[in-house]
């Protein structure tokens, strides 16, 4: 196989949509990887183009910077693991590429901590480094059995595999989105706590609309805020049952603006990301007595129905205000700096 992973730059938004298109032209077979990022499979596009696959991923690297003013961090392999890890720890604007053979696996990978390894999560490294066994290289020279009896059957197995590059995924095409994000740009440096909360709302009905309609729910919630400095903060949450219901969304969203404390912090941009997304009908959800939260939840499908063919028409009540308090402080901003 010749697998290309691209990740767009520098961006809180998601671009797959628009490396999805550009893709589109290349191959077939894509899978997005929201909300950044994208996984294609061009062993087929090597044939039909007379170029190898790193001649493609530079191809594309330009057409998407030319076109659409995004730059791309661009992974070549011979499979999903390899070229996801090369586009995630390459420089930022560069095509890296693996060459298929053991020793430039071994090469690439032995030297890396365990949590580069795709699908180590902070858990299972801090179980690993207990046994020293803290880089990739390290865990690759493990035996399978030892890894099954510190990590479990399954994940060991797994994870012996990857640390010595071995992925059976393939890039699955129209396979459903893990997660689901949103992004709110202010027209100037942000100072008011209440213009960000209403940011958040409209983030938050944003993406519990696109999850209900695409009959999904969401298992945990991100926000990331960007300063004036352009500098991030990143915090995650999980969420008390798998929901796509905007209010859990929008009081969740709002803790975690809250618990950061930023007072007088200029911010430029947040951000909200649904993430470890699940069918809604393999979830379960706690039943309640209480009548308006269920009103609630039978009203939304219905709003979404109306807002889809009315767009702006329905909404909290509060977004009329949070709006109307963003169009003053954009407009106090501006009349600050006029002469």
């Amino acid at each position: 196989m010749a697998i290309i992973y691209l990740r767009a730059s520098g961006s809180l938004g998601e671009p797959w949509e628009t490396l999805l298109q550009v893709l589109g032209n290349i191959t077939p077979v894509i899978e997005a990887v929201p909300p950044d990022a994208v996984l294609a499979d061009v062993s087929g596009s090597v044939k039909y183009f007379n170029r190898d696959a790193v001649e493609i991923a530079k191809l594309v690297r330009v057409r998407t910077l030319a076109l659409h003013g995004i730059d791309c961090s661009v992974g070549v392999a011979s499979n999903p693991l390899l070229a996801r890890m090369a586009g995630s720890l390459g420089p930022p604007g560069a095509v890296r590429h693996i060459p298929d053979t053991p020793q430039a696996v071994t090469e690439f990978l032995s030297p890396k901590p365990v949590t580069a390894l795709y699908g180590v999560g902070p858990k299972t490294a801090r179980t690993l480094c207990k046994y020293g066994l803290d880089s990739i290289g390290k865990v690759a020279g493990t035996s399978e059995v030892t890894l099954q009896r510190i990590l479990g059957a399954k994940l060991g197995r797994l994870v012996h595999e990857r640390a010595r590059g071995i992925d059976r995924m393939r890039v699955a095409p129209y396979a459903p989105s893990k997660s689901a994000s949103a992004e709110w740009r202010f027209g100037r440096h942000e100072i008011d706590g209440s213009v960000r909360s209403g940011a958040l709302l409209e983030l938050a009905v944003d993406i519990g609309r696109r999850l209900r309609t695409g009959a999904q729910v969401a298992r945990a919630l991100t926000l990331t805020v960007r300063y004036a400095d352009r500098s991030t903060t990143t915090r995650t949450r999980a969420l008390s049952e798998p929901t796509a219901h905007t209010p859990i969304l929008a009081g969740t969203a709002q803790a975690l603006h809250d618990a950061l404390g930023l007072q007088r912090a200029r911010v430029i941009a947040v951000s909200l990301r649904a993430e470890d997304l699940m069918t809604d009908r393999l979830s379960s959800q706690q039943l309640t007595f209480d009548r308006r939260t269920e009103s609630s939840r039978r009203l939304e499908p219905v709003l979404d129905r109306i807002a889809a063919r009315w767009p702006g028409s329905v909404g909290p009540a509060t977004l009329a205000r949070s709006r109307q308090l963003e169009a003053q402080s954009v407009s106090t901003g501006r009349a600050e700096r006029s002469p």
